[in-house]
């Protein structure tokens, strides 16, 4: 099942930094990574505004996504959860030909 998450800057992030300077980012880059790398995340990045941040998130359910995201070394300081919602994907361009 997929779900897409959206997560907003938390009280600790810095709006006058960009985010590669923002405190522990190699901490949470390196877990974001190796989420996509297990593929649990699918697709994910920041919104144009930088306080907003998708991800589709390939999952059995909101509260395996709230477990699994917790462990991220930014959750509830730098990113707070704003919604998680089951996603139908009733196109897909990446599976062409």
């Amino acid at each position: 099942m997929y779900l897409v998450v959206v997560t907003r800057s938390g009280p600790e992030w810095n709006p006058s930094l960009p985010l590669e300077e923002q405190s522990d980012w190699d901490a949470h880059a390196s877990f974001m990574y190796g989420l996509a790398e297990a593929g649990f995340i699918v697709l994910g990045g920041p919104l144009a505004d930088e306080r907003r941040v998708v991800h589709a998130v390939e999952a059995g359910s909101e509260d395996e996504i709230r477990a699994t995201l917790a462990g991220d070394p930014w959750s509830g300081t730098h990113l707070e959860i704003d919604a998680i919602e089951p996603w139908a994907i009733r196109l897909d361009g990446r599976r062409r030909g």
